[in-house]
């Protein structure tokens, strides 16, 4: 008999694939030695448009890899997939790294680096070109592309925010007219 308070904590987990991308080690010397700590990257996506990332530390790898996982359950982001491929260009910023993406044509395939393909494909995009700028650390170019990622927006939404009327409304306006 287990007295685990949330038996749903493994359905909820099998949602979603996870993807570690980088593991630092870290050493601070003491008087008696070195002692050593590690951060562990993780990408979690349910390869329909939800995506989050996590960076886990603690004294042990495992015990951080389970930080990371928990910490990118909570920062999900949902980004806008149309037709296997994200709606615009756009540049991600990180700290000190910049990231291009853009849409590609059915069949191009996610043509990127190590972590913005592990990103993308996690997020279900199947076809977009990237292209790293600045700084290649890992982490910082996570950052930036879930940068780009949290700031695509769809036609539609654009024109939700702009308050423009939808595409139908000036046809008839000027049918009234003549």
């Amino acid at each position: 008999m287990t007295f685990n308070r949330r038996p749903d904590r493994e359905r909820e987990s099998s949602e979603f694939e996870e993807k570690m991308i980088s593991i630092n080690r870290t050493a601070k010397t003491y008087q008696g030695g070195r002692r050593f700590r590690f951060a562990a990257l993780v990408i979690i996506g349910d390869r329909n448009g939800r995506v989050g990332m996590g960076i886990g530390k603690a004294k042990e790898v495992p015990v951080a890899i389970e930080k990371a996982k928990a910490i990118a359950r909570k920062n999900m982001i949902t980004v806008p997939v149309e037709n296997g491929t994200i709606p615009h260009d756009i540049v991600g910023e990180g700290t000190n790294s910049h990231v291009l993406l853009k849409p590609a044509a059915p069949g191009t395939g996610v043509i990127a680096g190590t972590v913005p393909r592990s990103i993308a494909e996690l997020a279900g995009i199947t076809n977009m070109l990237s292209k790293e700028l600045g700084s290649r650390n890992q982490i910082n170019v996570a950052y930036a592309v879930f940068d780009g990622l949290k700031r695509l927006r769809t036609a539609k939404q654009v024109k939700a925010l702009r308050g423009t009327p939808a595409p139908a409304a000036p046809a008839q306006a000027e049918g009234s007219a003549q």
